[in-house]
């Protein structure tokens, strides 16, 4: 009699964001338990799980821990015993972290260290994804790969790079299987309006639904590498079923944002320059002109590559908005 195949386990934490939330349906799809630690400890915390499928709910056990007590931390090890462990909480805004860079520094390198060091002291055999930032290449003129030195130009970038660099320290050093996933922009229904996509989107629905509004937005002519996050999530995954090491992960095309409004207004049968102004107030300090990535290594090692294109990314994200704001009643 053969006996049955224990299933894997993964810890997540930043489970209630878009990553967290699209990681933990794609990790409970491929039959691992899963629990999910977030910031927030209320049922608002749930809502991105809940919109992916209600029924994510019921396989995914929430933890409530402090990334801030290593203590805590090496006890939530050596009781749970993950597999696998993804390191997706830290504050996320780019533009925030110029308001609060002291905040971003600890919510990103403090936590980072903890987690590895709570690997380390429990010495746990747990591989440990750690996610890294396109932000972290700063002003580039060409598409970046893992051999692109890091020119950060943000305090989250900062931070991000300095997180980075822990996680190849303790895979070197400590003989962690640590690895890094530099994730270029990846969207989907799921991410806040204080991001350019889904303001973008939300705003052209409500301006087609007749709404006497316009949109007001930043630089129209920064470029981005526009992927679609629920295959991200799929290429983190892979990632730890290698050999610890670092990859970008892309699409390998760069659109401005001109570009992208232009072909969000175009499929609702408007033209953007009639509904849109440059709102100065909103320019980032220390932009970055132009982002891209080279996946080519997660190609050939990972067998990993973006389906998804910006076009495709504005056509899922319509649909998904477009359904979500009918729903409650706002167009």
């Amino acid at each position: 009699m053969t006996q049955e195949k224990k299933a894997k386990t993964a810890l997540i934490f930043g489970i209630s964001g878009q990553d967290g939330a699209y990681l933990a349906a794609h990790l409970s799809k491929n039959g691992y338990k899963v629990f999910g630690s977030s910031r927030g400890s209320n049922e608002n915390s749930k809502d991105n799980l809940r919109r992916i499928s209600p029924e994510l709910l019921d396989s995914v056990e929430f933890l409530t821990t402090s990334l801030e007590d290593l203590p805590s931390l090496i006890t939530l090890l050596e009781k749970i015993q993950p597999d696998e462990m993804y390191n997706l909480a830290a504050q996320s805004s780019v533009g925030l972290s110029f308001d609060q860079p002291r905040a971003t520094f600890n919510s990103i390198i403090g936590t980072t260290q903890n987690l590895l060091d709570a690997i380390h002291l429990t010495k746990a055999p747990i591989r440990f994804y750690n996610a890294s930032s396109s932000e972290c290449f700063g002003a580039i003129d060409r598409p970046a790969d893992e051999t692109t030195p890091f020119a950060p130009r943000s305090p989250y970038a900062i931070a991000k790079a300095a997180a980075h660099w822990l996680v190849t320290s303790y895979r070197d050093g400590r003989g962690l299987h640590a690895s890094s996933g530099i994730l270029f922009n990846h969207e989907s229904p799921l991410r806040p309006v204080r991001y350019v996509t889904k303001k973008v989107i939300n705003g052209a629905l409500r301006i087609a639904s007749g709404r006497k509004e316009r949109l007001q937005l930043g630089n129209l002519d920064i470029r981005r590498d526009w992927g679609w996050a629920p295959e991200y999530v799929d290429a983190m995954w892979r990632v730890l079923q290698h050999s610890p090491d670092d990859y970008v992960i892309a699409t390998g095309e760069s659109y401005s944002l001109s570009e992208f409004v232009a072909y969000c207004f175009d499929r609702l049968g408007l033209d953007w320059q009639d509904h849109v102004d440059v709102d100065p107030g909103l320019l980032r300090p220390s932009e970055i002109p132009y982002s891209g990535g080279n996946p080519a290594k997660a190609a050939e090692k990972l067998g990993w590559r973006a389906q998804s294109r910006m076009q495709q990314v504005v056509e899922q994200m319509l649909a998904a908005e477009k359904h979500a704001l009918q729903e409650s009643g706002e167009i």
